[in-house]
């Protein structure tokens, strides 16, 4: 069964509401587990996530306050946060908690479902579908996300981009661990992934 966007526009499952992305970063994270991630015809299965906790959590861009870069951050939950890393990657975060807390889940990894053919143009070196989605800067490539959609409302689907629920649950012992390439918070076991997924960045 297909699970793209249909003739008739309906989506391949629910989005989820505002309400789900005001908890703490670190109960929403896992729950994203199995959730769909869908834009302009792509369609992924979010496998991997991490947990950044605001001003407690010195691996958090908000820990030392809000900037420009940040700023999406400390507004409402259920937006993307969109950031450039390293000089030539975007990474994408689901802002969480209220208003001001500055929480948010980065979206590690994902299984390619739908829109394939668009996943492959965009990531030019993959060779298999397990190389598409296998960490956050080749799934916002895959999924076509850049900074033009840092703020984008994941609740109304304002860019284009939006996180469905299609009956699927969360795993119930996702695998836990610390989170990847930290230079300081990394002792916090904040990631979370699908248990033998082949999609997860780092097993």
């Amino acid at each position: 069964m297909a699970l793209g966007v249909s003739d008739s526009g309906r989506l391949p499952g629910q989005r989820l509401p505002r309400s789900f992305y005001r908890d703490d970063s670190r109960q929403v994270a896992p729950a994203l587990l199995n959730k769909l991630l869908v834009h302009d015809g792509r369609v992924a299965r979010i496998v991997e996530v991490e947990a950044y906790a605001g001003a407690e959590d010195p691996g958090s861009h908000a820990y030392r306050g809000e900037t420009r870069r940040n700023r999406t951050m400390f507004g409402p939950p259920g937006h993307l946060y969109v950031y450039f890393t390293y000089g030539m990657h975007w990474c994408a975060n689901v802002v969480c908690g209220e208003e001001g807390t500055a929480t948010a889940v980065l979206l590690r990894g994902a299984a390619p479902l739908e829109g394939l053919d668009a996943m492959y143009a965009a990531r030019r070196r993959a060779r298999r579908d397990e190389d598409l989605c296998s960490g956050p800067a080749k799934l916002c490539q895959a999924l076509g996300l850049d900074g033009s959609y840092d703020g984008a409302d994941l609740v109304t689907g304002d860019r284009g981009v939006t996180v469905l629920d299609d009956g699927t649950p969360p795993p119930e012992a996702p695998i836990v661990s610390t989170r990847i390439g930290l230079s300081a918070g990394a002792e916090h076991p904040w990631r979370w992934y699908v248990p033998g997924d082949p999609n997860v960045s780092r097993p």
